[in-house]
């Protein structure tokens, strides 16, 4: 059968690894009395708090321009909102024009690279890396390199600055980390600020789980430099702090000039933000405040019991644990995608690889695993710690 011709770099571009995990699941029946274990996918699952659920029908039945087209940068209510609650977070300022509103978080990603590398370009990317960063620098041609983390799972600016050359474009930092669950020191984000005007560079950092970032006030100083958005391009989810992942909704705070670049991207591929969803992030910013903070406790809780948990196990060793993750090394002789698959049919647990995270070369990933713990209470905390203890020797 004759095939349409397919983009090289988009049929060389891995599957998505969420989806072929769930495969795994195919023909495996769980018993009532052991359900599933999902800690494989970081998303919240129970919807919204109800007042919010109820701000969004409001909507729905009451605001006609909610089911029109809307601004491609988004709401300006929404932008106003984010950029004087960032200004009050980060200690710096942040102006409406320099705030842009997505289709989530991944969409930001994809429309500020968009803006700054094409086909042989590269970017820097630290290890374990979030896949879908990796899958779209790959179907977009531009070379992720690897920026390979010690056993902390922090990046080295000096290693980074070794690793740049004449195509470097940026720098991408996430945290806390997917999937690492690290949070990096305010002085680590600084060398990397620091690098990226050296050098040239934009400095990407992605903020996604900063609402449950473990320590208090500001996790970095970068917005109090005046010039900020020379360098720094900060992107944002709504989607973890709000359960609002099905409405899409993300941020980018970047300069105008790169948001007018960005407004191109974003009108060709989705025209504007989803409007019912930043109608509820909106009400959110404003109203749920309090709500937030008990969720930030509660995942922080879920974090401890997590440690805690993974430090009984013999063998298994605690690479980095926060936000909604935790990264492990296994005590298993298989390597970690063979593991994996085991677990889901041996003790009803679907969690991902480390191989997901790494480059194919590397050997690291054949050891790890990444657990995505959020939707996980103490007692499913618990349980899981017991079906991993039998499952390894």
């Amino acid at each position: 059968m004759t095939l349409f011709p397919l983009n090289p770099a988009l049929a060389a571009t891995f599957p998505p690894p969420v989806m072929e995990a769930r495969r795994w699941l195919d023909g495996v029946v769980f018993s009532p009395e052991r359900p599933l274990i999902n800690v494989s996918q970081a998303a919240p699952v129970d919807p919204p708090p109800e007042p919010l659920r109820r701000a969004i029908a409001e909507a729905a039945l009451t605001n006609p321009a909610a089911h029109l087209y809307g601004p491609v940068l988004g709401l300006d209510d929404l932008r106003l909102e984010l950029a004087h609650q960032w200004s009050e977070a980060y200690g710096g300022t942040i102006h409406r024009r320099q705030v842009a509103i997505t289709q989530g978080c991944n969409q930001a990603f994809c429309a500020v690279m968009a803006t700054l590398a094409g086909p042989g370009d590269e970017v820097l990317l630290p290890t374990p890396w979030y896949f879908n960063h990796k899958m779209w620098l790959d179907m977009s041609s531009v070379k992720a390199v690897p920026l390979a983390t010690g056993p902390d799972l922090l990046p080295d600016p000096e290693h980074a600055a070794a690793l740049i050359t004449p195509r470097t474009r940026a720098i991408v930092l996430v945290t806390p980390n997917n999937p690492g669950g690290v949070e990096y020191p305010a002085t680590l984000v600084r060398a990397f600020y620091e690098l990226a005007q050296a050098r040239g560079l934009a400095l990407i950092l992605d903020e996604t789980y900063r609402d449950f970032d473990a320590r208090s006030g500001a996790p970095h100083d970068l917005f109090a430099d005046p010039d900020w958005d020379e360098r720094l391009i900060h992107l944002y989810s709504f989607s973890k702090a709000y359960r609002l992942t099905g409405h899409r909704v993300g941020a980018i705070v970047a300069s105008e000039s790169r948001l007018a670049e960005v407004e191109k991207f974003l009108d060709t591929v989705a025209i504007c933000p989803n409007q019912l969803g930043q109608i509820a992030a909106l009400w959110g910013m404003r109203n749920l405040r309090q709500w937030v903070a008990g969720e930030r406790a509660e995942i922080l809780a879920r974090r401890k019991a997590m440690t805690e948990g993974l430090a009984t196990l013999p063998g298994w060793r605690t690479l980095g644990c926060g936000a909604y993750f935790a990264y492990v090394e296994h005590p298993s002789p298989q390597p970690s995608p063979e593991f994996a698959q085991r677990l889901v049919k041996e003790a009803g647990v679907l969690l991902l690889p480390g191989t997901m995270f790494m480059p194919s070369d590397d050997p690291a990933g054949q050891r790890q695993l990444r657990i995505a713990f959020a939707n996980v209470d103490a007692a499913g905390i618990a349980q899981l710690m017991e079906r991993l203890a039998q499952a390894t020797p």
